[in-house]
């Protein structure tokens, strides 16, 4: 009884396994439907350098009291546009302050005797821009260490590139700018400035990259976090396949399947140019509408990480050839 039992289920077990099979070569057979097909469209596309930065001052000048002393009038405020020559404030030395309260004590009159007798001194720009920080209040005791106001010329973005990126990354090259505060509002600017000395954090090694927007917006402020997207190549009017429509040999040859029409795949060979993170250019071997089957197989990248869709102002986040987030070099 009990070799019969076997037997009774291996008899079954190799009945199910014939119908998964037949059933497999008849779908195999069958044409791709719509939902596993992709036509090639005409559109832009963009290879870009992806990096984080900040907004920062061309130029900051802080700007302190000649003497030790009091505030007694500030006149200009963060946010307001000076010029050389212009006095910020006004301000006694300890001497002046230790009479003037003394007459004030003694009456109005006994006072004003003394304002006009001991000027006070001004607090002079010499510097054109506007103030980005007011770090002082009427009445307040400061030194000449003290920092009353800061200012800067004009602001710009400062980004911060991964030394495996930075040999991409030319002067003149075009840039998108986009501020975690302002998501919605892109800025574009152009690269007059790669620094000389990396950073080292965490044993990753990045370069500071200057970028000067094309209009500074009335919304920048000093220190606000960006992602910059640096335009290697752009080209317009491009074929071009989603990623997972083209797959890759092991000779490193790129593949598609085109639908024939039967609707059944045929392998094609194309030729492909810029590649971003979801889409590839098609250089020959498939023309605008021709219907593709998605592949199963893996695309492999002609370069590394760092590219991202053109999609108005968009960014896409870095990933290696796996989709995964890039992982941090380490140096010894």
């Amino acid at each position: 009884m009990k070799i019969q039992k076997r037997w009774a289920a291996f008899a079954a077990a190799a009945v199910l396994a014939a119908l998964a099979g037949a059933v497999g070569v008849r779908r195999a057979g069958r044409p791709a439907d719509a939902a596993s097909t992709v036509a090639a469209t005409r559109g832009s596309i963009e290879e870009v350098v992806e990096a984080t930065g900040s907004v920062a001052p061309l130029n900051r000048v802080e700007i302190k009291p000649p003497i030790a002393g009091r505030v007694e009038r500030l006149l200009v405020d963060e946010g307001h546009s000076v010029k050389p020559g212009q006095i910020l404030a006004w301000m006694s030395s300890n001497d002046r302050a230790a009479i003037l309260d003394a007459a004030r004590a003694k009456g109005p009159e006994e006072l004003k005797r003394w304002e006009d007798a001991y000027k006070p001194t001004p607090i002079v720009c010499h510097f054109s821009g506007i103030v980005i920080l007011r770090n002082a209040v009427v009445g307040q005791t400061v030194d000449a260490s003290t920092v009353l106001f800061a200012m800067s010329d004009k602001l710009i973005v400062i980004g911060q590139v991964d030394e495996s990126d930075i040999g991409r990354v030319k002067l003149g090259m075009p840039a998108r700018v986009k501020l975690d505060s302002y998501p919605d509002d892109p800025v574009d600017g152009t690269v007059f400035d790669i620094l000389y000395e990396g950073k080292n954090v965490s044993n990753v090694i990045t370069y500071g990259v200057k970028i000067a927007p094309a209009s500074v917006p009335p919304f920048f402020r000093s220190q606000m976090s960006a992602n910059i997207s640096f335009i290697v190549r752009r080209k317009d009017g491009a074929v071009l396949l989603p990623l997972a429509a083209v797959r890759s040999s092991r000779s490193g040859a790129k593949k598609v399947d085109v639908l024939g029409l039967d609707g059944k795949p045929v392998a094609r060979e194309v030729q492909t140019g810029i590649e971003s993170a979801d889409f590839v250019e098609i250089l020959s071997g498939l023309e605008a509408g021709d219907k593709v089957a998605l592949s199963q197989a893996r695309y492999t990248p002609q370069r590394g990480p760092q590219y991202s869709p053109f999609s108005g102002g968009g960014r896409a986040k870095g990933s290696d050839d796996f989709g995964q987030a890039p992982r941090q070099r380490k140096r010894s």
